[in-house]
């Protein structure tokens, strides 16, 4: 070979390896991009499709914003507070706004409206000490407004009527001590009730205002059944969701003055259907999903079912998210998104098939490449099939260090969709991988009852599985793998750490359940009704006090081998920071390295901007250190 096709050759092979290493590397982004809080939420349009309500930052807080959608010189802000947040607003008609403002969630309650034309503010009552629920739908009847408020007792939320013309409320039906929901019709009136001692469930109806409630169904803790709205024209007749006598949750039309199901209009066989898609103005079920299948959408109303697919051309790649519509059908809010894609808001007029964008989730990463989560299954142990997501690094499928992300719950689940956290341990060179294990919800009845009293159990094991199934399949470098999550992920990384040293090379544990003795000792008086299904789900501390000793990991801490970062926050109500203290007192008295991040500040999730980045350069470094 002469001088001039050796140079030929060589310069080929430097174009490969350049094309090669181009292909396996990726922009490292910074933590503070990913990690970008939107700059407007919580868009709502008016009934009458004229305007766009949304919550937008004013002097650091979050204030109400108009859009006029007619006359766009004619937008404005609404609300000027420069030292509390407005919590939550939803139109109440076509000029007014209902909206509530705190400091903090045990801030008292304060709620108001204000006319979108003159911008007059009232208030509905004086500042209470005590929570809210609004009765849905929420209808303007005789100058006046349903809610639930657990003024009397802060376990309860009996029945008041809320004037508009900021009179003292009303209470108009005492909670007999088990009622957890009231469901109201479109006329106004409150005709079921919905009952628990966390173990049965009952609902009570009534034909109209002054008759007793009677009990017409009761269900055990397995069965879910879930009230969506009322049939149009029928005071009995509602859409609803239900596993009674399935396994998965289904759209189901419902007699609820006689208690009996009357057809099964819709079910996905993989999976729960979410409680999504009713109008109450409409009284219709518009659609439904289920998360299976990327939350794609089973329509059931041709004008949404005409958006949907317009949209689905302009995005192929990404999903639609409803979140508001104008009583017309004619203008929409929709939120387009993917797993790579953070998401974006528009409006969108149907009849002249128009787009305007109103936000952008995160400017910052956009037109930036990211990796998509793709959703495998295993079997356990003992043949259960178990669903997780993969997300991996970019040009790094085999043997690469791997971070199990647990959720938290175990009611929860995993999901897919953009997900920041995912997405920065993925730029930063992981191969990310989230379980759902058994005791996760939207896969049936009998997956989510398998993971009771197995937090310590099965539930671990069903993890212990996944990151064998990733070792055989060549994906994880078995030397290379950290365990991480938040409240019951914190916990799972914990008990890692103490019970499966020899699997992982660190675990990271924030807010994590050390001492699940103190998690019972730390459910707030609201949620007290629960406690009978915790004991199910978890097991009862009083009765069962060797089994909490035995999966609780603060007992176990001298079994620790691993590396352990460990964040808490002060406020946290489900963690104890004396447990946390202690937990990491006895790795320090045991030379274990642990790195303790403690925000006073904070609660189970950090919200501070600064502190949430503090919080992923920890976790950055204390994976370098370990991982690479």
């Amino acid at each position: 070979m002469n001088l001039k096709n050796l140079f030929s050759v060589l310069l080929v092979l430097l174009v490969i390896l350049s094309c090669k290493q181009e292909q396996n590397s990726q922009k490292t982004i910074p933590i503070e991009d990913f990690f970008v809080k939107p700059e407007r939420t919580s868009f709502r349009l008016s009934p009458d499709g004229s305007k766009v309500a949304y919550l937008g930052i004013h002097d650091h807080c979050k204030n109400i914003f108009i859009l006029d959608l007619k006359q766009p010189d004619s937008s404005k802000q609404l609300t000027y507070q420069v030292n509390l947040n407005v919590q939550s607003f939803f139109w109440l008609n076509d000029k007014k706004i209902i909206f509530s403002n705190t400091q903090s969630a045990s801030d008292s309650l304060r709620m108001f409206q204000i006319d979108v034309e003159t911008e007059n503010r009232k208030a509905l009552f004086a500042p209470e000490k005590s929570r809210l629920r609004w009765v849905y739908p929420i209808v303007e009847k005789n100058g006046s407004l349903l809610v639930g408020m657990n003024k009397r007792d802060s376990s309860l939320f009996d029945l008041y009527r809320v004037f508009l013309d900021g009179r003292k409320p009303e209470m108009i039906h005492q909670n007999p001590g088990n009622v957890m929901n009231w469901v109201g019709a479109p006329d106004g009136v409150v005709r079921i009730a919905l009952t628990s001692d966390s173990v049965q469930e009952s609902l009570l109806y009534r034909k109209n205002d002054g008759l007793p409630f009677k009990e017409v169904m009761k269900n055990d803790f397995e069965t879910i059944f879930v009230p969506l709205g009322f049939v149009k024209n029928s005071d009995k007749n509602v859409y609803a969701l239900s596993n009674q006598n399935r396994d998965k949750m289904a759209l189901v039309e419902f007699d609820a003055e006689n208690g009996k199901e009357i057809r099964s209009i819709y079910e996905n066989k993989m999976g729960d259907l979410g409680a999504e898609g009713y109008s109450a103005d409409l009284q219709e079920m518009l659609y439904t999903t289920s998360f299976i299948d990327k939350y794609q959408k089973k329509i059931f109303n041709a004008s949404y079912e005409q958006v949907y697919q317009k949209l689905k051309k302009k995005f192929a790649d990404s999903e639609i998210g409803f979140l508001d519509s104008d009583t017309s059908l004619n203008g929409f809010v929709v939120r387009i998104y993917s797993d790579i894609h953070p998401g974006e808001t528009y409006y969108y007029n149907k009849p002249q098939d128009k787009l305007e964008l109103l936000n952008e989730e995160n400017p910052k990463l956009k037109n930036l490449e990211f990796n998509q989560m793709e959703e495998v299954s295993f079997l356990s142990r003992d043949n259960k099939d178990i669903h997780a997501y993969i997300t991996y690094p970019k040009g790094k499928r085999k043997n690469s260090p791997v971070v199990v992300l647990v959720h938290d719950g175990p009611n929860r689940r995993a999901e897919w969709g953009f997900d920041p956290e995912v997405q920065f341990l993925a730029n930063r060179g992981y191969t990310v991988f989230q379980v759902n294990y058994r005791g996760s919800i939207g896969y049936g009845k009998e997956f989510w009852t398998a993971g009771f009293k197995e937090w310590g159990g099965k539930i671990q094991s069903d993890i212990t599985d996944g990151v064998a199934w990733l070792i055989h399949q060549g994906i994880a470098d078995k030397d290379k793998i950290a365990i991480m999550g938040t409240g019951f992920g914190g916990y799972s990384a914990l008990y890692a750490a103490a019970f499966n040293p020899s699997l992982y090379k660190c675990a990271i544990s924030s807010s994590g359940y050390s001492n699940l003795f103190t998690y019972f000792r730390e459910i707030p008086p609201h949620l007290k009704h629960y406690v009978q299904l915790f004991y199910r789900i978890i097991g009862n501390p009083e009765k069962e006090p060797e089994l909490f000793q035995a999966i609780s990991p603060i007992f176990h801490a001298d079994k620790v081998r691993i590396p352990v970062l460990f964040f808490q926050g002060g406020k946290d109500k489900y963690s104890s920071v004396t447990d946390a203290n202690q937990f990491v007192g006895k790795l320090k008295s045991n030379e274990i390295p642990v790195r303790y991040i403690f925000k006073k500040e904070e609660g189970k999730r950090f919200r501070n901007e600064e502190n949430i980045v503090e919080y992923y350069q920890e976790i950055d470094m204390f994976l370098a250190q370990y991982l690479k």
